[in-house]
C-alpha cells in the first residue's frame, strides 16, 4: 500500500493539544497597557473604523477598508453580532448593542481580562471613562500607568498661564520656572512611586523626538528651551513637547527617580515603540536606539511595548540579554494581520525567555478594541504554540506555563500586582478560543498538511452502521467563502433504518434534519484524500435532536460535569483478520464452523467475491509467530502508522485466541472523544486491510467453538476524587442496577448472545462485578479504573456509553450501595448460598428481544435516557429482528460479516 499520504509523526497526541488550547483560552489576562474606553455619549465622535488602524483621519484611515486585518475584524465582528458579513452591517449592529445592550456589550468584550493597567495620558480625555468605571469589567480592580511627558506638559501649562499673567519678566524668573517646573514634575513622580494604585510609567518620547535618547542632558540647553517656550506660551498653543533636551530630561528625570526611590520592588518605565500613528518618525522607533539608556539605569525595569512592529527581533535581544527589559506583544492585535501576529510572536520567542514576554490589547476607546486583540491573540497562541507541541520544539506541559507565564504571571510579578491565578470558568464544549469559529478551527487543522479531496461528515446510525456525506474539499471551502453554513439536510427517516435501507414501517419519508459537523473532532483519513469528523444533528431551529445517539452521549457528559465527576473512556478494538482469495468458485456457501474458506455471499448491494481464514500455524492468545507472516505484520505495522499520523497512538496490538484473530488498544480520552476515535479508528483499520486484499470483521462469535470478539470498554472517574470509594462504588452500582436494560446497547444483534456464554472469558451471563474477573460483566482493575466486558463490535458506541454513564451518574446522584460483592471465580460455579451472599441474582437476558423487554420494563431507566429514544431504538431492533429471522444461520453469519 501507498502509505506517503500518512505525514510526519506528531510529538503530542490530540488531548495534550486540546489541553493546550484550553489552557490558551481559560488564563485570565493581566492586560499591562491599555486605554480608558470612551463614555457612551462621546462614542460617535471617534471613527469606529479606527480599530484596525493607526491611521486616525483623512483619506488614511478609509483605506482601512481594504487591509487584511480589517477584513478579519469584519468577519469575526459579524459571526459574534449575528449579522451579515459587511462592515455596514457590523457598524449597524454595534450601534444597536450600544442602544439596547450597552453594559452587557462591554462586559461581553472584555470577558477574560482579570485586571487593566490602564495609560490614561490619551487626548480627548474629558471624553474618557476614569479609571474607577472600569472595574465593574474585570475581576481585579484596575490600575493606572502615569504618562510622563503629559505630567511635564501640564505643569508647563500651568507656568506658562502664570507666566503671561505675571508683571515680571527677565532670565531670573525664567530660571525660577524652569526649577518650578523640575520640583513639580518630581513632586508628581514620588507621589505616583508611593501611590498603589500606580503600577508603572509611560514614555512616548518615541512620538515626540525619536527613542534616540542621549546619553546625558545639557542644563543649559535644556533651560534655554524651556525659557523659549514659557516666554513665547502665547504664540505657541503649546499642547505637547517637541524639544529634544527637555523629552531627554523627562525620561532621564523619571529613571533617576525611579533608581533613587527606597522601595526595593522597583516600578517599571514603559516605552512606546514602532508601530504608531503619523506623528512617529518611523526610524527613530526602533528600541535599538534604547540601548545606552538601558544599560544607564541597570535597576529600573523597562518594558519595550507593541513588539517594536516592525523591529521585533531588537526587542526580543533586548529582552534576552538585560535583566531588567522586558517585551510587550500587544497592539498587534488586531492592527495586523494574522499572518503578521504570528510571525510577531514566532520572531519574539525565537530568542527571548518566555519570563520576559508580556502580553497587552493596547485597548482604547472602544470596547470592541479590546474583543478583536483577545480574539486574535488566543487564535494567534493556539496556531503558533500548537505547532511548536506538534514538531517538539517544546512539550504541551511547558507550553501551558509559557501561556500563563504570557498572560498573567509575568506581569503579576513584575507590576507587583499580587493577584491569584484563578483559571477562567468555561462552559462546556467550549471552543479553541472564547469565540472561535468552525472555518478558524479547520484552517488550524489544515495547517501542516495538505488541503484533501474531499470532507466526510460521519454517523453512526440505529444499527451501528458507519454512514458518512461527502463533500469536495472546494465546494466545502466555498460554503465558509461565501459565509453559509457548512451543515447538511439528512432526512429524518435516517434513524428508521436498518442496514439494507429499509424503513421501519411505521415511519415516513418526510422531514429533514440538519447534520452538523463537529469540527473539533477532525482527522486525516480513513484514505489519502480525505479528512472525517462527526456530526451531531439537530433540528433546523438549531435545537438538538433527542433522537441523535452522540447528543445523548453528550446529555450524559454534560449531567456529569454537574455533578462534578468527568470519565476517561478507552476501547479495546478486537478483529478477525480474513485473507481475499481471488478468482475462487463463488457457486457454493462454505461454512466457518470447520475453519474453511467462506463464501462472501453475494446480496443486494454486494459484490461476489471469496474470503478464507488465514493460515494456522498453532495461532494462540499473544503468540509471537503469527507475526512472523510479512503481510500480516505489514498490515498491522501500517494500521498502526496510519494511526499515529492521526494523533491516535495505539497502545497495544497483539494476537487474540481464535484463528486470525487480533486485539488493538487505543488510548483513554474522554467520552466523545473517544468514541469518536473508535469508529474512526475502525474505518483505517478497515480501508487499509482491504487496500490490502483482506477483510476485517467485527462479527461477535465467528467460530462456535472458539473465542468471541468483543469491545471491550475501560472506564475509569477522572474528576477530582473519582478513585474514592464513595465515588466510584455509587456509579458502579448505578451501572449494575440497569445493566440487564443496557445490555440492549451493549448486545445489539442476535450474534451478540452466541458470544454470551459462561467460562469463555466474555464477562459470562450474570449480572456481577470482580476484581480482576474476566469471567465478569464488570471487572475492577484498580480505583474507578473498571472494565466493561459486555459489550461488542455490533453496538453503537454512543448509546451504549450513554446508557452506562447515565446509569452510573445516576447512582452516584441516588447514593446507590453496592449490594454484590467482589466475586472472585466465574459466577457460573457459583453455589445458590454463594450467590445469595455475593447478591448475585440475576442474569443478562439472552436474547435481543429479552434485552428489549428488559429495556422497557426498566422505568427509571428508560425516565433518564428518554422516552422516545428508547422507543425508536426499539421499533428499529424489532423491524431489523423480523429481517434477520427471514435468513438461515449461515446466510445471516454472512450477511453479518459484510457490513461488520
Amino acid at each position: 500500500m501507498n502509505t506517503a499520504w500518512i505525514g510526519a509523526r506528531s510529538s503530542a497526541t490530540p488531548s495534550q493539544l486540546e489541553a493546550l488550547a484550553r489552557a490558551i483560552r481559560n488564563t485570565p489576562i493581566i492586560d499591562n497597557h491599555a486605554h480608558p474606553l470612551l463614555k457612551l455619549e462621546a462614542l460617535r465622535k471617534h471613527p469606529l473604523l479606527s480599530i484596525t488602524s493607526e491611521a486616525h483621519n483623512g483619506d488614511a484611515i478609509h483605506s482601512a477598508i481594504h487591509s487584511l486585518p480589517h477584513l478579519r475584524a469584519v468577519r469575526q465582528l459579524s459571526e459574534l453580532l449575528k449579522c451579515n458579513n459587511t462592515w455596514e452591517a457590523v457598524v449597524a449592529a454595534i450601534e444597536q448593542k450600544r442602544i439596547d445592550f450597552p453594559l452587557e456589550w462591554t462586559a461581553q468584550c472584555l470577558q477574560g481580562i482579570e485586571t487593566l493597567l490602564l495609560d490614561d495620558g490619551l487626548d480627548n480625555e474629558d471624553d474618557a471613562q476614569d479609571m474607577v468605571w472600569h472595574n465593574d469589567y474585570t475581576r481585579t480592580e484596575c490600575k493606572r500607568i502615569v504618562r510622563i511627558e503629559k505630567v511635564a506638559a501640564d505643569i508647563i501649562k500651568k507656568i506658562g498661564k502664570t507666566y503671561d499673567a505675571s508683571p515680571k519678566t527677565g532670565n531670573d524668573v525664567l530660571n525660577d520656572a524652569y526649577d518650578d517646573w523640575i520640583v513639580a514634575f518630581d513632586t508628581i513622580i514620588n507621589e505616583a512611586i508611593d501611590d498603589p494604585d500606580v503600577v508603572a510609567f509611560k514614555s512616548v518620547i518615541c512620538y515626540r523626538t525619536g527613542l534616540d535618547v542621549n546619553s546625558t542632558v545639557d542644563e543649559v540647553e535644556a533651560r534655554a528651551a524651556f525659557a523659549d517656550i514659557i516666554s513665547n506660551f502665547a504664540l505657541l498653543d503649546f499642547t505637547k513637547l517637541h524639544e529634544d533636551n527637555l523629552n531627554d530630561l523627562v525620561v532621564h528625570r523619571t529613571a533617576m527617580l525611579i533608581r533613587d526611590s527606597p522601595s526595593k520592588l522597583k516600578k517599571p518605565i514603559q516605552f512606546h515603540t514602532g508601530l504608531g500613528d503619523s506623528d512617529i518618525t518611523l526610524a527613530k522607533s526602533s528600541p535599538a536606539h534604547l540601548q545606552d539608556f538601558i544599560r544607564a539605569y541597570p535597576t529600573v525595569p523597562m518594558v519595550l511595548l507593541h513588539a517594536g512592529y516592525p523591529f521585533m527581533r531588537e526587542v526580543g535581544y533586548l529582552a534576552s540579554v538585560y535583566e531588567h527589559v522586558y517585551a510587550d506583544i500587544g497592539e498587534v492585535f488586531p492592527c495586523i494581520s494574522e499572518d503578521g501576529q504570528e510571525q510577531v510572536l514566532r520572531q519574539i520567542l525565537e530568542l527571548c525567555p518566555w519570563s520576559k514576554i508580556l502580553w497587552s490589547t493596547d485597548g482604547h476607546w472602544f470596547p470592541e478594541t479590546y474583543l478583536l486583540a483577545v480574539t486574535q491573540m488566543r487564535e494567534v497562541f493556539t496556531n503558533v504554540l500548537s505547532s511548536y507541541v506538534r514538531k517538539g520544539h517544546i512539550g504541551y506541559k511547558a507550553a501551558i506555563e509559557l501561556v500563563r507565564d504570557m498572560l498573567f504571571r509575568n506581569s503579576n510579578k513584575l507590576y507587583h500586582l499580587e493577584i491569584d491565578f484563578v483559571e477562567l470558568d468555561e462552559e462546556p464544549g467550549a471552543e479553541v478560543g472564547p469565540y472561535a469559529s468552525d472555518f478558524e478551527l479547520f484552517q488550524l487543522f489544515l495547517k501542516d498538511q495538505p488541503p484533501p479531496d474531499f470532507v466526510r461528515i460521519c454517523w453512526n446510525d440505529y444499527t451501528a452502521t458507519p454512514r458518512m456525506r461527502m463533500v469536495p474539499f472546494r465546494k466545502f471551502m466555498s460554503l465558509f467563502e461565501q459565509g453559509k453554513s457548512t451543515d447538511i439536510s439528512i432526512p429524518t427517516a435516517v434513524f428508521g433504518l436498518i442496514q439494507n435501507d429499509r424503513l421501519v414501517p411505521t415511519l415516513a419519508p418526510t422531514g429533514e434534519y440538519r447534520l452538523h459537523p463537529d469540527f473539533s473532532s477532525l482527522r486525516p483519513g480513513p484514505t489519502e484524500g480525505h479528512v472525517s469528523m462527526y456530526g451531531e444533528f439537530r433540528e433546523k431551529s438549531g435545537a438538538p435532536v433527542a433522537l441523535c445517539p452522540r447528543s445523548l452521549l453528550q446529555k450524559a457528559v454534560d449531567l456529569g460535569a454537574e455533578n462534578g465527576l468527568s470519565f476517561l473512556l478507552g476501547f479495546e478494538i478486537e478483529f478477525l483478520l480474513l485473507e481475499r482469495v481471488e478468482g475462487a468458485d463463488t457457486s457454493a456457501t462454505l461454512s466457518l464452523s470447520s475453519l474453511n474458506p467462506f463464501k462472501h455471499r453475494p446480496s443486494e448491494a454486494s459484490a461476489s467475491g471469496r474470503f478464507s481464514t488465514l493460515t494456522t500455524d498453532g495461532h494462540a492468545w499473544s503468540v509471537s509467530r503469527y507475526f512472523a507472516d510479512p503481510k500480516v505484520s505489514k498490515l498491522l505495522r501500517d494500521m498502526v502508522h496510519a494511526l499515529d499520523s492521526m494523533g491516535i497512538y495505539v497502545e497495544q496490538l497483539h494476537a487474540e485466541s481464535a484463528t486470525g484473530q487480533f486485539e488493538l488498544i487505543l488510548p483513554p480520552y474522554p467520552p466523545i472523544q473517544a468514541v469518536d476515535t473508535l469508529l474512526h479508528t475502525r474505518d483505517v483499520m478497515f480501508a487499509l486491510a482491504t487496500a490490502a486484499g483482506y477483510k476485517i470483521t467485527l462479527h461477535p462469535k465467528p467460530f462456535p467453538t472458539a473465542c468471541g470478539t468483543a469491545s471491550h470498554t475501560h472506564m475509569s472517574i477522572s474528576s477530582p476524587g473519582g478513585d474514592k470509594p464513595e465515588v466510584y462504588e455509587p456509579f458502579y452500582a448505578g451501572v449494575l442496577k440497569h445493566l440487564r436494560a443496557i445490555t440492549a446497547f451493549t448486545y445489539s444483534n442476535p450474534a451478540s448472545f452466541e458470544r454470551l456464554k459462561d467460562g469463555a472469558w466474555a464477562g459470562g451471563r450474570w449480572v456481577t462485578w470482580g476484581t480482576l474477573n474476566r469471567e465478569a460483566p464488570l471487572r475492577k482493575i484498580e480505583g474507578s479504573h473498571w472494565e466493561l466486558k459486555a459489550m461488542d463490535g455490533l453496538a453503537n458506541p454512543y448509546f451504549a456509553m450513554a446508557a452506562v454513564l447515565l446509569s452510573g451518574i445516576h447512582g452516584y446522584m441516588d447514593g446507590e450501595k453496592l449490594t454484590w460483592g467482589d466475586c472472585e471465580i466465574d459466577p457460573a460455579k457459583l453455589t445458590p448460598n454463594d450467590r445469595a451472599e455475593l447478591g448475585v441474582k440475576d442474569m443478562l437476558p439472552a436474547s435481543v428481544e429479552g434485552a428489549l423487554m428488559a429495556l422497557r420494563g426498566d422505568e427509571e431507566f428508560v425516565e433518564f435516557l428518554g422516552q422516545e429514544v428508547v422507543e425508536r431504538y426499539c421499533d428499529v431492533k424489532e423491524f431489523e429482528m423480523e429481517f434477520l429471522a427471514e435468513m438461515g444461520e449461515e446466510e445471516r453469519r454472512n450477511w453479518i460479516m459484510e457490513r461488520y
